[in-house]
């Protein structure tokens, strides 16, 4: 695939959040797609270096949780205590911003990587979460869904003894639990038909929903430019938006401290904290 580069009219990249106050402001349809780095304020540890490659392992396939019980058992366990704290997290001043923006009228979808549903507590509702959202659980079998909250009382109930563990805390509601025997972990099947039951987001190895890349490249079809807050973009489901935005000649501009697969594509980069350089949204 061959880079395609940012427009010739378009501003320079820079690394200031005055640069950036000048690209909304010229655009007042924007397309917005977040990233990992939205939610590390609000406690929430990203997968990526600055430099885009892994901070920690993989996390797992879903091949690997479908096909090994074992594994299934290991996610659920570090769940159990992982969910504790990310269960409780808060929207941001990014989320609050990105809110902003929309309520004037400013942007035309968000576009979430992030399964925490942040963007929704902080008020957005015009949002589409890419990836699924953590706080549901979905039978693979008959397709029930149950809320995380209610799930995460069962894994209690069933394992007493892990409710107390402490760890550190990794991305999307996992921990690091290491050196522990899974095994005699008890994972609840699906109460209606015995199936198994998996987080309602999308696992690496997984298809996103075809409806949502639908929805999300209908909006950014109707933007008139992008913008990135959070997200290296590494992901070929989300840097696939700043491509399809890039071909059509709609400037895109990205927030992340570090670089980002769309680096060539870009007319604008502000490299600070995702919160910092969107204050400006909450000055008025």
């Amino acid at each position: 695939m061959s880079a395609i580069q940012p427009t010739p009219d378009a501003p320079s990249p820079a690394r200031h959040e005055s640069d950036l106050a000048a690209f909304v402001a010229a655009h007042p349809r924007l397309f917005v797609l977040t990233g990992a780095g939205c939610s590390t304020d609000s406690g929430i540890p990203d997968y990526r270096d600055a430099d885009g490659g892994w901070k920690r392992a993989q996390p797992v396939t879903f091949q690997a949780f479908m096909g090994e019980e074992r594994t299934r058992r290991r996610y659920w366990a570090r769940s159990l205590v992982g969910w504790r704290r990310f269960g409780r997290a808060e929207p941001n001043g990014t989320h609050h911003a990105l809110a902003r923006l929309e309520a004037r009228g400013r942007l035309s979808l968000l576009v979430t990587q992030n399964v925490d549903g942040l963007h929704q507590r902080a008020g957005s509702r015009a949002v589409v979460d890419l990836h699924g959202r953590l706080d549901q659980v979905r039978c693979m079998g008959c397709e029930l869904r149950l809320p995380r909250v209610d799930f995460q009382l069962e894994l209690i109930g069933r394992n007493p003894g892990w409710a107390t563990l402490e760890a550190g805390d990794a991305p999307d509601g996992d921990a690091d639990l290491e050196g522990l025997d899974f095994d005699r972990f008890d994972v609840p099947p699906c109460p209606r038909c015995g199936s198994v039951l998996k987080p309602d987001v999308v696992f690496f190895g997984e298809n996103v929903p075809r409806e949502r890349v639908a929805r999300a490249m209908q909006a950014l079809e109707q933007a008139d430019a992008m913008l990135v807050v959070g997200s290296s973009l590494m992901v070929f489901s989300g840097y696939r938006f700043a491509h399809a935005a890039a071909k059509a000649g709609k400037p895109v501009a990205a927030v992340n401290l570090g670089r980002t697969r769309a680096d060539p594509l870009l007319a604008l980069k502000v490299q600070q904290p995702c919160a910092q350089a969107l204050a400006f949204l909450l000055g008025s």
